[in-house]
């Protein structure tokens, strides 16, 4: 019986891992490791986030009043919430989970040296960035108060030097998001080790996947979109502004087939993060891998099909609202059969109450409020009174911040010790977590009160009536910074002073434990064996090593017996 040597990373410094392997700027900025690659996508979205966190902020304090106020006027009012949302969707939530957090895991967990294509790779890295500098031009130019939405006839008939450059930003964003989808794609295909089979890849691949499918299929209809709207402003043609003879309808018909689509770019990488939380924090078998493998798929396909539950309120048929409001009840059911197999999979697990899981777990709760508060919205009667409310802005931050950005969270934390090779304090993790998770609930519940209640999203003034459930949602918000802050200072300064982590801090079994934290250049020295990624069985706490190793050869036995009887993946 032999064990995976994981002792050099225990040395005070692991020749040739990926951080120590070339010094220098340089080596950074023309690196085609998909592991810096990851790193810098993390850095450039947490920095994104930075920004896109002081917006909310700024927004939530000025509803402290329900007047207007001195220091903010209700322009900038409008510039603020739109910069919070577009920073939020575009460089922080669309690619945090898939281009950081993918990036970086993907090609580990499939015993790969890098991913199908590393140029390609790098050069999305640099769309981004190019994205992101039109979006800071846009600001230089006089700034862009559309809504993250862009709708006509907002983005067709006003502020033209601050909004075409942010269109194009958007459009080149685009081109990323495809091109990192079309690499996760092939790598999955194409780089898969000999006995992984698809139904023995771990299912944060599977959402990968399934979300790269996504990417390809959707991004593009966004990039004509804005394209067409850019084609508008410049010169003047009638596409989307009714006073030319364009129909703005047309606009949300084809934003929202990119958008709702992009709900799930956003929600699925996070659902596959969660799968591997829960499994390895309750080192317990996941229960039901197909089924949450397939309804992978089934998300992916249905969220090509509702994009017009958006649009109930603006005049498009009777029969078609019918039909939407139909195909979105049915979204509900791939997802509950997500949610009801981690919580199988945490019955009787022995659950490891850290950090990581604490996310895993909040991840849940909020996900699903999140579904839950969407079924009104799917109803035509009770979505007319909705439509446009804080309601929708609540239900949407459930779903986004409160779903896929904590996941995001969650993974950072479950792959910081292999990411570093530094472990972060449990104790300032688990006050972080509380505190977010608290500020959270605070900021967002108050706002289906608010909503229902008829109060109009987006507006810079309000009623007195609305005072106290605004002065809630802010002091929430408040108290949710100071999470955020909380967890950015601990797990900066577990980089300088944190211990170090072994290869396998948590007890996993799939590829990624397999190697030293931080992994070595090329990942592996050998192609890895591969077995039942979910089998904890064949994992022991080594006293020598500080940390879990695999027994390979059990774990290989293992996947081989489930297979012979029907049970494998």
């Amino acid at each position: 019986m032999t064990t995976l040597d994981t002792r050099p990373h225990i040395t005070d410094e692991v020749p040739g891992n990926y951080l120590t392997f070339r010094r220098g700027i340089l080596s950074w900025i023309f690196t085609l490791d998909h592991k810096r690659i990851g790193v810098m996508y993390l850095v450039a979205v947490l920095s994104s986030f930075f920004v896109g966190g002081v917006m909310a902020l700024l927004v939530r304090t000025k509803l402290l009043f329900p007047g207007e106020v001195s220091w903010m006027t209700a322009d900038q009012y409008n510039k603020a919430f739109t910069l919070h949302g577009a920073i939020m969707v575009f460089l922080v939530i669309i690619p945090s989970i898939p281009a950081a957090l993918g990036n970086f895991v993907l090609p580990i967990m499939l015993g790969a040296k890098d991913v199908a294509f590393p140029r390609l790779n790098l050069f999305s890295f640099y769309l981004w960035v190019m994205g992101a500098a039109c979006a800071v031009y846009s600001l230089l130019a006089g700034g862009f108060d559309t809504g993250w939405t862009f709708y006509t006839p907002y983005s067709s008939q006003f502020g033209a030097g601050g909004t075409i450059p942010v269109l194009v930003g958007v459009f080149i964003l685009g081109f990323s998001s495809i091109f990192t989808g079309l690499n996760f794609i092939v790598t999955i295909h194409k780089l898969r080790p000999p006995g992984m089979t698809w139904f023995r890849m771990p299912l944060f691949l599977w959402a990968v996947y399934a979300t790269a499918i996504i990417q390809v299929l959707a991004t593009p209809v966004l990039g004509i979109t804005v394209a067409l709207l850019v084609v508008e402003r410049a010169f003047n043609i009638g596409i989307f502004d009714a006073s030319m003879g364009g129909d703005p309808v047309l606009f949300q018909h084809f934003f929202w087939f990119y958008s709702h689509p992009a709900v799930y770019i956003m929600i699925l990488p996070g659902m596959g993060i969660i799968s591997e939380i829960i499994a390895v924090h309750s080192h317990r078998h996941i229960f039901g891998f197909r089924f949450i493998a397939f309804s992978s798929i089934a998300i992916a396909i249905f969220s090509f099909l509702v994009w017009g539950h958006h649009m109930f309120t603006s005049g498009q048929s009777p029969l078609m609202n019918v039909l939407f409001s139909a195909i979105t009840f049915s979204v509900a059911i791939p997802s509950a059969v997500k949610v009801f197999n981690w919580l199988a999979t945490l019955y009787k697990g022995s659950i490891s109450l850290n950090t990581t899981m604490l996310y895993g777990l909040a991840f849940i709760f909020l996900f699903t409020i999140g579904g839950l508060t969407g079924i009104p919205l799917a109803v035509l009667s009770t979505d007319i009174h909705l439509h446009d409310t804080y309601y929708v802005v609540a239900h949407f931050h459930y779903v986004m911040m409160g779903s896929a950005l904590i996941a995001m969270v969650g993974g950072l934390h479950h792959w910081w010790p292999k990411m570093t090779g530094r472990m972060f304090s449990e104790f300032w993790g688990r006050i972080g977590c509380t505190l977010v998770f608290v500020g959270f609930n605070v900021t967002f519940f108050t706002q289906f009160m608010l909503g229902s209640q008829g109060m109009p999203r987006r507006y810079y003034a309000y009623q007195p009536e609305f005072k106290m459930y605004h002065h809630i949602s802010t002091g929430g918000s408040y108290i949710m910074g100071i999470g955020f802050v909380i967890t950015a200072i601990y797990l900066i300064h577990s980089l300088f002073a944190g211990k170090k982590a072994p290869a396998n801090p948590w007890g996993g079994a799939s590829l990624e434990w397999q190697c030293s934290s931080p992994p070595p250049h090329d990942n592996f020295a050998t192609t890895p064996r591969v077995g039942d990624c979910y089998d904890f069985s064949a994992v022991h706490w080594d006293e020598k090593l500080q940390g879990y190793v695999v027994d390979t050869e059990a774990h290989v036995a293992a996947a081989r017996s489930d297979s012979a009887s029907g049970k494998g993946h």
